[in-house]
């Protein structure tokens, strides 16, 4: 990895103010807060209202950004937005970004790695900068997946929620915040987890066309509780670093049960393993900024600590960073 010139500056997010709790699914599936919580650790998911979509919680992200750190958007000079779930085909929640704000000179596109969608764009935006071609990037992550969850499927309309998370990467030549990146894919697997839009077969498999997330959660709890512990050990061997070196370990907060797997394959204490399962659900690409603002919220996550940021999902597909935390 080429030695960063990028510095995280700020973090913001927002989740809607409407819950969905365990409760109220028991109501609408054969389920129990009981199940839910031995199998998930989810309590409580937040939901989009009918009018609200990926950019309005995109722009409460980003203000509250604003506003915890005093910073200035309008200077900009590309927008990187990561989600699943955006209001259009086109144009791009990015591009809805640039307009809400009045950002006058700037690149704007939306990418989709799913639930891995952040840790992508944190990485994109650190070789853009230190490339030179950026010296300002804004990265969100947007999710309103509720809109594309199937409320009669007791095995996924209990996992997901609503959330938004954003963060200013800026050049930083003295101080750059990344330290390693370690990615791959395995496009064999993409059956395992899916939302038909124009085709309804994937290599030549038949696929249910609802529109909605149809999941295949023991092939893609297999797959994540192998790969992820690989990934780690692969990046800590690019930063020259062991696992004592990590102050805190953020994974996409997929599943808390899948979440333990991997600590346990990884050496990684559960108790320095920030999560957002809880009281958010399975936001996606959202999960790991909204896991790391309560962090900071709550005194863990200080200036000077190595963050360790692992996104994985559908595709099947990962990225993990190792990351210097200082804003």
């Amino acid at each position: 990895m080429i030695p960063s010139k990028a510095r995280i500056t700020a973090i913001g997010t927002y989740v809607p103010e409407k819950k969905l709790l365990n409760e109220d699914l028991e109501k609408m599936v054969d389920t129990n807060d009981e199940w839910i919580v031995q199998r998930t650790g989810m309590k409580e998911r937040r939901i989009a209202g009918e009018a609200e979509f990926a950019s309005h919680l995109a722009y409460k992200a980003i203000e509250n950004l604003i506003e915890k750190y005093s910073k200035d958007v309008k200077d900009v000079d590309c927008i990187i937005v990561a989600t699943t779930t955006s209001d259009y085909a086109f144009p791009s929640v990015a591009c809805q970004i640039q307009n809400h704000f009045n950002i006058h000179c700037t690149g704007a596109f939306d990418l989709n790695a799913t639930c891995a969608g952040f840790t992508y764009a944190l990485h994109l935006a650190n070789n853009l900068i230190t490339a030179g071609a950026h010296k300002k990037i804004l990265v969100v992550s947007t999710e309103t997946l509720s809109k594309v969850t199937d409320y009669k499927d007791r095995t996924t309309c209990i996992l997901f929620g609503d959330g938004a998370g954003a963060m200013l990467v800026e050049y930083d030549y003295e101080n750059p915040s990344f330290l390693a990146a370690h990615m791959g894919t395995n496009g064999e697997g993409g059956i395992h987890v899916y939302r038909t839009s124009f085709s309804t077969s994937l290599d030549g498999k038949p696929l249910n066309d609802s529109g909605n997330i149809v999941q295949n959660g023991r092939e893609v709890y297999k797959w994540a509780s192998r790969t992820v512990p690989e990934g780690i050990q692969a990046l800590l061997r690019n930063a020259e670093l062991s696992i004592d070196n990590i102050n805190w370990f953020i994974p996409h907060s997929a599943n808390l049960r899948m979440i333990e797997s991997i600590c346990e394959k990884s050496n990684v204490s559960i108790e320095k393993t920030l999560t957002s399962v809880k009281y958010f659900g399975n936001t996606s690409s959202a999960s790991i900024p909204l896991a790391l603002y309560l962090g900071i919220e709550e005194g863990k996550v200080k200036n000077g600590d190595t963050l360790l940021l692992y996104g994985f999902g559908g595709g099947l597909t990962h990225l993990g960073l190792l990351v210097k935390w200082n804003i």
